[in-house]
């Protein structure tokens, strides 16, 4: 019985040698190489040969998922789309698209257009948004968006 343990059954299973490995990548092929003959079996499945990886965000308790509301990032993110982060990802930079935590109890999806010791400019994909300039002492964090389910 597991209830002896104190363990939950995943956790057991975690445990066993034979436990099935989960796969953290799947395969990447560029789309001007995806046209070329070779790269899928006749099911539309990848063939080994040619393909590098990409590598998959694993499960940690940092990785929060949450879904978009509203438009101000369209046509990029739709209202619905879920984006993942990862909140240990705090090495951001200019470019990046976010998901900002503000003190004011804001949850942001932007992009940052600047950033400097003191503030962090961010911004829509939507022009019809205006431009954010936060300051640093308003965010209690920034995460890189990793992936988006549209």
């Amino acid at each position: 019985m597991l209830e002896a343990t104190g363990i939950s059954l995943g956790a057991f299973a975690a445990l066993a040698d034979d436990a099935p490995l989960v796969s953290t990548s799947i395969p990447l092929l560029g789309l001007a190489q995806a046209g070329a003959d070779g790269f899928f079996d006749d099911a539309g499945l990848p063939l080994a040969d040619g393909w590098e990886q990409t590598d998959l965000p694993s499960v940690k308790d940092s990785l929060l998922s949450l879904q978009i509301a509203g438009d101000s990032m369209t046509p990029l993110y739709r209202e619905g789309d879920r984006v993942i982060v990862d909140r240990d990802a705090t090495d951001v930079r200019k470019g990046d698209r976010v998901v900002v935590r503000t003190t004011g109890g804001e949850t942001l999806a932007k992009e940052i257009s600047a950033m400097t010791a003191r503030e962090v400019i961010l911004t829509s994909i939507n022009p019809a948004y205006p431009v954010r300039a936060l300051p640093r002492r308003e965010i209690l964090w920034m995460a890189r968006i990793l992936w988006v389910s549209q």
